[in-house]
This record gives C-alpha cells, sequence and structure tokens, in this order.
C-alpha cells in the first residue's frame, strides 16, 4: 500500500534566522498579516489579479501585449534619490567623499522611529531570493521584507525568489537583510540606509525601482560591493555579453557604461548586415559579479534573473530585441496608454497617446506622455539574445573588460590599457559628458570611476586598491579597454556610426585579446591603427578615422591635470599605483 507523501516544510520553518527576524520585524510594524512568497507562478498571478482588483494595476491589451500590466507610482516617487541614500559605516572615512554618510545609530533610530507601526492594515510580504544562479558557489541570498505587492512582483521577475532560495539560505547561513515600506510616500520621509558592516538595507518612503527592489542596486552593488571586497571577488555595474565570431568562437566581455552611454544597446547588439556570421548572447544588462576561477581568469555571474529598463527611446530601429523582449508578460511603470490601452512612450513611431504616465488625459503641453524614467520589468529569458549561459552556475570566463564614456573629443574610439594597473586608473578616470536634457547644457564632465558613482558601498579609494588586489590573484587576467562611441567633429557631427557598427571595435578588442591584431603606441595606451579596423562598408574616410584614433597632446595634459585633481579629493587612501601610472601617462604626454 502506497505511503502518502509528506507534507513540505513551511516556508517560515526553513531557517531560524531568517523566522526571528522577520517576528521582530512583524512586532515592530504591526502588519494585519504574513505572506512568506513561494515564488511560483501561480503565487504572481494571484498577487497580480490581486493589484487589479484593487486598482493599483492596469490589464493591457491583451492582443497586442499579452501578460503585459501597467503600474502608475506617485508623480512623487518616480526615480532613485540619490541625496537621500546612505551609507552607514561606524568610520565616516570608510564610506568615503564618493558617498553620503550616517552613523549607523544614529540611522537605525530614525529608521526604527519610521517604521513603528507602519504596516498596520496591511501585508508583510516576506521575499526570499537568491542574486545569481541558485546552485552558483558565485551566487549570494537575501530576504525581502516589503508592504508592497508590486515590489514582491517586482522581486519574482528579478531574481530567483520564494522556496529554493529560503532552503539555500538555510544551508549556507547567511543573508542580506532588507526592510522595505512604502510608509506614505512623503519625499520628507523617505529614505533609504545601508549597514554594510551588518549587510543590511532599511528602505522607506518610497515604491519605486531601486529604492524599493533590494534586490537590484541596493543588494547586488552597494552591499556586495562590500561583501565582495570582504570575500575577494568585484561586484560591478557592468554588462556582460558573449561575442561568437564567424569561425564559431565565443568569448564573453564586461562593459562598465555611465547612463546614456549605450549600455543596454550593446548588451542586445544585433550584428548588422555589414557583420555576417557573428552571433552576440546576452548574459546580462547590467550587473556583474566577478570571481577570480582556479585557472587564474575571471570569471563573470549575472545576478539577475530579470530587467528592470528605461522604456523611452525603445523601438524597433533602436533596439529590436528589447522592443521585441516587453511585448509579453512585462510590467510597465508610469508609461503612457492609447484609446486601446497599448503602453506608449516617445520613440515609438505608432500609436498616438491618450492618457499620459499620470491617468491623466493626455495634453503636450503639460510635459512628455510616458514619463522619462518610465520602466519596465521583464524575464531576462524572454530577451530573444538571451544567453542559456547566463545560468551556469560556474559563470562565464571574460575575455576583456572594456569601460566607456561619451566625449566630444578627448577619448579616442577605443584604446587599450598598458596593463592591468594602468586599466584600474582608466576606470577610475571614467568620465562622461552631459547630455543638454540631463542638466541644461552640453559638456558638463562627470566623473563616474567604473560608472559606480552611485553604486560602490564603500570609500572609492579603497575600492581601487581592491581592483589591484583582485588583479594581483589573475594569472590570465582580461586585458582593460575604453571605448568612446561619441567623438565628433568640427561641425558637430558623430564621426562613428554607433549601434551595431560598433561590433567593429570590439572585435579589435577580442583579436587583441587572442593578440591577432596589432596596435600603436600612444601616451595614453594602445590604439588601433586605420588598418587594424576593418570599417569595410562604413563611409568614413580617411580623415574622420584619423580624427577618432587621435590623442590630442594639450586635451590630455588637462585631463590628466583634472583626473588629479579628482583623484586627491580621496588624499592618502589613494593607492600610489594609481598615481604612478598617472605621472607615466603625463610625461609621456611631454
Amino acid at each position: 500500500m502506497a505511503t502518502a507523501a509528506p507534507l513540505p516544510i513551511p516556508l517560515s520553518q526553513l531557517s531560524r534566522a531568517v523566522t526571528d527576524w522577520v517576528e521582530s520585524v512583524r512586532a515592530l510594524t504591526q502588519p494585519a498579516g504574513v505572506l512568506w512568497c513561494e515564488g511560483t507562478e501561480a503565487e504572481q498571478r494571484e498577487l497580480t489579479s490581486k493589484l487589479i482588483r484593487e486598482g493599483e494595476l492596469i490589464r493591457l491589451n491583451a492582443e497586442h501585449f499579452p501578460g503585459c500590466h501597467l503600474y502608475r507610482s506617485s508623480p512623487s516617487d518616480v526615480a532613485r534619490v540619490e541625496h537621500l541614500t546612505y551609507i552607514c559605516t561606524h568610520s565616516k572615512d570608510d564610506a568615503g567623499p564618493n558617498n553620503h554618510w550616517m552613523d549607523p545609530e544614529e540611522a537605525h533610530a530614525k529608521m526604527r522611529e519610521l517604521f513603528a507601526g507602519c504596516m498596520r492594515g496591511r501585508t508583510l510580504y516576506v521575499i526570499p531570493y537568491c542574486m545569481g544562479p541558485i546552485d552558483s558557489p558565485l551566487s549570494r541570498c537575501g530576504v525581502e521584507i516589503t508592504d508592497s505587492a508590486y515590489v514582491a512582483i517586482n522581486m519574482m521577475i528579478m531574481t530567483r525568489a520564494g522556496r529554493a532560495a529560503l532552503e539555500r539560505i538555510a544551508h549556507d547561513g547567511s543573508f542580506v537583510r532588507g526592510l522595505h515600506s512604502t510608509g506614505e510616500l512623503d519625499p520628507n520621509r523617505r529614505f533609504i540606509m545601508h549597514f554594510p558592516e551588518e549587510l543590511a538595507i532599511e528602505s522607506f518612503g518610497s515604491g519605486y525601482g531601486g529604492n524599493a527592489l533590494l534586490g537590484k542596486k541596493c543588494h547586488a552593488l552597494r552591499i556586495a560591493s562590500w561583501q565582495a571586497r570582504t570575500e575577494g571577488w568585484l561586484a560591478e555595474h557592468m554588462l556582460i555579453v558573449g561575442l561568437e565570431s564567424p569561425q564559431g568562437e565565443t568569448h564573453y566581455i564586461a562593459c562598465a557604461f555611465p547612463s546614456a552611454c549605450g549600455k543596454t544597446n550593446l548588451a542586445m547588439l544585433i550584428p548588422p548586415a555589414s557583420l555576417p556570421g557573428w552571433k552576440v548572447y546576452t548574459v546580462g544588462d547590467d550587473i556583474a559579479w566577478l570571481h577570480p576561477g582556479p585557472d587564474g581568469r575571471l570569471w563573470a555571474i549575472n545576478p539577475e534573473a530579470g530587467l528592470f529598463g528605461v522604456v523611452p527611446g525603445t523601438n524597433p530601429q533602436t533596439n529590436r530585441n528589447a522592443y521585441q523582449m516587453i511585448r509579453r508578460d512585462t510590467l510597465f511603470t508610469n508609461v503612457a496608454l492609447t484609446a486601446d490601452n497599448q503602453p506608449w512612450w516617445e520613440g515609438l513611431t505608432t500609436g498616438i497617446p491618450v492618457t499620459d504616465w499620470q491617468g491623466r488625459p493626455y495634453d503636450p503641453g503639460k510635459g512628455p506622455a510616458a514619463h522619462p524614467n518610465s520602466r519596465f520589468t521583464v524575464s531576462a529569458k524572454r530577451n530573444p539574445s538571451y544567453s542559456p549561459r547566463a545560468e551556469d552556475a560556474r559563470g562565464v570566463p571574460i575575455s576583456a573588460l572594456v569601460f566607456g564614456g561619451r566625449r566630444r573629443e578627448v577619448a579616442p574610439l577605443v584604446y587599450e590599457a598598458r596593463s592591468w594597473q594602468h586599466g584600474v586608473l582608466v576606470g577610475a578616470s571614467v568620465a562622461s559628458e552631459t547630455t543638454a536634457a540631463a542638466v541644461g547644457q552640453v559638456g558638463v564632465v562627470r566623473r563616474d570611476p567604473m560608472a559606480m558613482q552611485p553604486f560602490c558601498g564603500y570609500n572609492f579609494a579603497d575600492y581601487w586598491r581592491h581592483w589591484l588586489t583582485v588583479g594581483a590573484k589573475l594569472s590570465r587576467a582580461p586585458k582593460i579597454f575604453h571605448v568612446n562611441w561619441f567623438r565628433r567633429d568640427a561641425h558637430g557631427k558623430f564621426l562613428w556610426p554607433g549601434y551595431g557598427e560598433n561590433l567593429r571595435v570590439l572585435e579589435w578588442v577580442l583579436d587583441r585579446c587572442a593578440g591577432k591584431a596589432g596596435a600603436a603606441e600612444s601616451a595614453i595606451g594602445l590604439l588601433p591603427r586605420a588598418e587594424d579596423l576593418d570599417t569595410q562598408g562604413l563611409r568614413i574616410g580617411p580623415e574622420s578615422l584619423s580624427a577618432l584614433l587621435s590623442v590630442d597632446p594639450a586635451l590630455w595634459r588637462k585631463e590628466v591635470t583634472d583626473i588629479r585633481a579628482y583623484l586627491e579629493k580621496y588624499g592618502s587612501r589613494v593607492p600610489p599605483e594609481l598615481l604612478a601610472e598617472l605621472a607615466v601617462t603625463e610625461s609621456r604626454l611631454g
């Protein structure tokens, strides 16, 4: 006679450390009920139906956007709030000039007062999650407690959430604690506190994106960067992409770009018809965790399981893969609507918005139809260029690290660092010129080291030292490069076509890693010669190509002066190796 299968262990009993913490939060916040999230599709559908019934979600046109929904956030809660984001370490110097700092005791007291009784009448959701493949030794886990079903749905898309994550937490014995409440959505009572020494995050007063989805920037970068320094790896604001040549060789690169520098387009790059035989695979579009491997190489995983991307500007011409990806099973935030309930945003060439992102009749005089920071949340597996290696427990081996910025004339199209140490300087001095849309004027240079300015969880000087330490462990370290797709001529015209044609530059990068391409020495590093780049079929004359690959000594002497002034803000903690590399560059400039 068959015996009945044993009942599964309730989620709430899988980890005493988690249940004890949940109980302490329940006593503090006083919710009407507690729901432990299993992370199943059925649970996600149930939460979605709940928000539709309550009027918080709008079901979109099922014929054209099946399984898609729209969420509208408060008009005062539409983006990350860096000025209200704090790193709370016992020593202010450990947080560094790159972060807002608050004493941990003061921060805990402030947050405890805000959280006291804040969930009365609400449900407390417990979301165990894993950042990275569930069976990877490179992954790390966390638990987010929130009173927002919208946040719970997003976390189920963006992470490996539920029972398997909690089982891993019970096995590993450690996890990042993330406590979140939307509060009253009052901008004057809004804080995002990070306690890296405690592996803890507390966020109050926002329901939006990186302020509320604590697995993303808060855990995967700010807290993880601290974890990575402690454990000997790197947590970086980098895409990971695989490039397969016509000869069938696949290499992976990790790239860090500030905003408005083509990061998403590169992550989902579509090879142009002018380069037949190439294939591109997306491992990750935003974050990379990089670990030294036993073979002396750097191996990377994408800790995320989904994409939380900016929608405006996305169309079949700018990013066909992204456009196709978000037409099914996608959660949109703050886009506009057409008369037949299709989502609409600036950059689309079809459709007419009738309702703006706040639910008002669309009036061009009141601003854009979709919020400029409107978003989509979607499973990474929906991406037509998705790489199955994204779930590889070992990660992928990295052949090259690429930094980039938006510069009109200083930085050439591409150059290679002289060494790992020089590459760290190249990354530490990344700068990008703002666009008019960003700050009201063009060409304001902002330093954004490794594209981590808003996300490094500790002092940048110590972070650069850690980069040098990791590099010293690598016997087969990836080469480091810098790219600039945005070089212009005297008339302001872009010299390089960009988009899919950027693959020509990456081909040179990969050939340099394999020792198959030539280069010319320059004061700032190694540059391709004109004959080293495949420009066949491009309308680029010799003068334009020469300008793209030129280094102006006068401009670079000023650049070196600016870099030195920036590094000096970090005082005696700055690694002397970086200053030595800067001196080498300066001496070569004459």
